[in-house]
């Protein structure tokens, strides 16, 4: 086993498994060996250990939103009326259409991404919001940067 670097104690094998893993999630165990320069007995057991870890909480797909009939993506930021934010949470919660949303510090409560089919879509799932909380809304135009690992090393 490595050295371990950092407060989660990741060594460079666990990184380029897990820089493997956010490649292809789908990757098999003996790639993912051959990525880490393990054997694949050796690759489960640090695979297994990540996830007992709490480091690899999943392992998922990145499904491209227009390729099932959304094509617009908006993000938007959510200030509850007063009295009104554990209302507009689970409001949020149930409208599938919202596919991330963080609660935040500052002027707004919640800043949520929307996939939507169309602009009068996207005004019929704010219209239900909009009753409890102002919103700002902003339509995404490209995505320079997806969601990526954070640096695993320093």
């Amino acid at each position: 086993m490595g050295i371990p670097n950092g407060p989660l104690g990741l060594d460079e094998i666990d990184q380029r498994m897990l820089e493997a893993l956010a490649r292809n999630a789908r990757i098999s165990l003996k790639e993912l060996a051959e990525a880490a320069g393990l054997s694949s007995p050796s690759a489960a057991e640090r695979l297994r250990r990540l996830e007992e870890r709490g480091i690899i909480s999943a392992f998922t797909v990145d499904i491209a939103p227009e390729t099932i009939g959304y094509p617009l993506q908006a993000i938007v930021r959510i200030r509850p009326l007063p009295g009104q934010l554990h209302v507009v949470e689970r409001i949020i919660q149930e409208t599938p259409e919202f596919i991330e949303c963080d609660k935040v510090t500052g002027d707004d409560c919640f800043i949520g991404r929307l996939v939507v089919r169309s602009m009068g879509e996207l005004d019929g799932i704010l219209d239900k919001i909009t009753e409890r909380a102002e919103t700002n809304t902003s339509m995404i135009k490209a995505t320079p940067v997806k969601r990526r690992l954070p640096p695993l090393s320093r």
